[in-house]
């Protein structure tokens, strides 16, 4: 192939790309070895015949030709295009002689797809070996790709053995393999690199090739819309696709047999692709290495949400009342956080972000897209918060050529079933007990949260500066025979001591309490500074959802910064009793005298220097309790708060629930007028403001804290 129309078609590749709204990640890179490589990768979609010659190519600096689906060269727009690529077709009479030519000298690398054959239903495993299933039957997978190295390694270590001894073989090779720098096929070895491709989400979905397929052909077959909707879906509608190159397999290990061995020495002529015995240890060989890149290229699924669902909704036991969606998602979450723990499998980069979200509103829709997809398919039923699943749906083989459009939900669970560490876990979590999953949740997150603490503490602690370690630890204070639970949550550049006080007096009266520290806080400012309002956020869900399974009933509760998560927390869950706020500001400009030197210089700063570039700047603080606040006031904090309160505010008027706001007359922090004014947004029926007349912002604590208190137990016992 000319090298510069390979340069030519990839740039072509590199402008398709910019049309596309596929991501694509690559990991592994450095599992890429130098000289003769060939790339085993599984096969789930024709683009990938297109695409990831393109990225290796990107990484590499070298040629790279694949071996191509016989029928892609009988579409004349596509042969052209796929020849300047270097694809050769797996029907070409040459094409071994053709690899093994290019290969040898290490300028070009290959990628085959050792199935043969598009994977649609990710259906691989048959009595414990590789099998793979289509219209057609049953096969196995192909060892082409390991016969292919094991030659090439054969002729290479032949040649290291025979060079300067004189021999007519060694020239005969020369010339018969095309070689033109024998230095530099002998300084080199072969290798198979495993790779892995994962879609997320791997699901057909409507797009503009299926429309004008629809349109042109009027009635297109359901082969052509199945890969029309998957393919289109990946390319135009959004797709994660991670690409994971695995531990290179070196070949020349695998020439120790005896009579390969004798083979490789003798200097006479030997037909090696003949022999029969030859032939016969090189089939043993090439099974063994193909169960080997077979084993490595599935173990490198990027498991992801789709994945967990789909497998613990496969193993989920039967149900004659139904699955409840919650008991459904705290698996989920525990799976998720168990596969990352145990380090069993390779997990999708949003595995890494915090999955509290799924245990609350679900507020990036994984788990709502999930059940839609099921139930719009068949394989489960929904009826209010309850599943009720076709467990057939699972076990009966479908169509392979629509099984992507048609059972989505099975092709996802049988991608798990290679990853045999994972399939296990989450089985064993699909069949734990609904007070199990919830009490094994409510540990984790514990865990979770004291883990977090210990680290960031210890990660940005400051001698002199930072505060005892219990200043900033999570309160969680249990009730044996709790009236019900309470969520406390202190305030900005605060910790959990600052409600500390209030916690034991509402427990010693039979509430259980926890108070959660807001991540960034109890450590040092320089943590503080580099932490989003989105993570108060989910520090706040954590604490709730703790609660939810240690409770009957909830109230949430909060101090000036943590009132107004307190709000934002109640908008989005309505299985809480009521909520009661202390000083709540409203926006940025109704906070006091207190905080103008922070938001003025914030205000300055925002015109000249982009946000992220400012997290290193800090202004001296003058906190009331000193012994549990931060004593500089980082600026990248207030852009947060700007935030919290910008989205806050129109969130506020579908709060319905009874809320009591607890304010200071003469706050000098957060101003009457604001919390006014958020009380008046407050669309609850009962609603309640009481304003003390004390001259200081933190009214939980100090002189006359107890007379807060005894308002707020009022007022909250109400309604418990």
């Amino acid at each position: 192939m000319n090298p510069f129309a390979f340069e030519l078609s990839s740039y072509t590749l590199k402008t398709f790309s910019g049309f596309s709204k596929a991501s694509i990640k690559i990991k592994g890179r450095g599992n890429i070895p130098d000289g003769s490589v060939i790339f085993c990768a599984n096969h789930f979609t024709r683009i990938e015949t297109i695409f990831l010659p393109y990225h290796i190519h990107s990484i590499t600096k070298k040629q790279v030709w694949s071996l191509a689906a016989k029928e892609l060269f009988d579409v004349p727009v596509l042969e052209g295009f796929l020849n300047k690529l270097g694809a050769v077709s797996t029907h070409d009479p040459n094409r071994d002689e053709l690899i093994l030519q290019t290969l040898l000298s290490g300028n070009v690398q290959w990628i085959i797809f050792p199935e043969g054959m598009m994977v649609k239903n990710k259906k691989l495993i048959k009595k414990n070996q590789f099998s793979l299933t289509d219209d057609l039957g049953g096969s196995r997978p192909h060892t082409g790709a390991a016969a292919l190295a094991l030659r090439c390694e054969f002729f290479r270590e032949r040649l290291r053995r025979l060079a300067g001894t004189g021999e007519p073989e060694f020239d005969r090779l020369t010339k018969r393999l095309k070689i033109t720098d024998m230095d530099q096929v002998l300084a080199q070895t072969t290798h198979i690199v495993p790779v892995n491709i994962t879609y997320y989400p791997g699901n057909a979905r409507d797009n503009i090739l299926g429309g004008i397929a629809k349109i042109i052909m009027k009635k297109p077959s359901k082969r052509v819309m199945d890969e029309l909707m998957t393919e289109g879906g990946m390319l135009f509608s959004g797709v994660d696709i991670t690409i994971r190159f695995g531990e290179p397999i070196e070949i020349n290990p695998y020439l120790n047999d005896p009579y390969i061995e004798s083979m490789l020495s003798v200097r006479r002529r030997v037909r090696f692709d003949d022999d029969i015995s030859s032939k016969q240890i090189s089939k043993q060989i090439s099974n063994g290495i193909m169960e080997r890149y077979m084993s490595d290229v599935y173990a490198m699924t990027t498991l992801n949400n789709d994945h967990v669902m789909a497998c613990i909704l496969k193993h989920y036991p039967y149900k004659k009342e139904g699955i409840d969606i919650y008991e459904f998602t705290c698996k989920v979450y525990y799976a998720i956080t168990c596969l990352l723990l145990n380090r069993i499998c390779c997990v999708s980069d949003i595995f890494y972000q915090n999955q509290v979200h799924l245990l609350i509103n679900d507020r990036y829709k994984r788990i709502g897209r999930f059940l839609s997809l099921a139930e719009k398919t068949r394989v489960i039923q929904i009826k209010g918060n309850k599943v009720f699943k076709d467990q057939a749906r699972f076990f009966t083989p479908s169509d392979f050529h629509s099984v992507r459009t048609e059972n989505p939900i099975i092709v996802m669970a049988n991608e798990v079933e290679p990853v045999t560490a994972a399939e296990i876990c989450l089985k064993k979590i699909a069949q734990k007990s609904r007070r199990q999953i919830r009490e094994l949740v409510k540990g984790r997150l514990t865990e979770k949260m004291n883990v977090d603490f210990s680290l960031a503490y210890n990660t940005h602690y400051i001698e002199g500066e930072s505060k005892k370690k219990r200043i900033g630890r999570p309160l969680f204070l249990k009730h044996d025979n709790q009236i019900a639970g309470v969520l406390l949550i202190h305030g900005y550049m605060a910790a959990p001591e600052e409600m500390k006080s209030f916690a034991h007096y509402l427990h010693e009266r039979g509430f259980t309490v926890f108070v959660p520290r807001l991540a960034g806080h109890g450590t040092a400012p320089e943590d503080l500074a580099g932490t989003t309002y989105e993570e108060w956020v989910e520090s706040v869900e954590e604490a709730y959802v703790v609660l939810r399974h240690s409770c009957d009933k909830i109230i949430i509760g909060g101090f000036s910064t943590g009132a107004g998560l307190a709000l934002e927390l109640s908008c989005r869950v309505d299985d809480y009793e009521a909520i009661f706020t202390v000083a709540p500001p409203m926006q940025l400009n109704d906070l006091g005298s207190y905080f103008v030197p922070a938001i003025d210089r914030w205000n300055t700063m925002i015109k000249k220097v982009h946000p992220s570039a400012i997290v290193k700047e800090f202004l001296e603080n003058d906190p009331e309790n000193a012994h549990i606040n931060y004593i500089r006031n980082p600026i990248a904090g207030i852009h947060q708060l700007e935030m919290l309160m910008e989205q806050l505010s129109p969130k506020l008027k579908a709060i319905k629930k009874p809320v009591l706001v607890v304010q200071s007359r003469k706050d000098p922090v957060v101003g009457q007028g604001g919390t006014q004014k958020l009380f008046n947004k407050l669309s609850s029926r009962v609603k309640e403001y009481y304003l003390f007349d004390y001259d200081r912002h933190c009214i939980l604590t100090g002189k006359g804290a107890e007379r807060v208190f005894q308002s707020i137990e009022n007022f909250i016992r109400l309604w418990i």
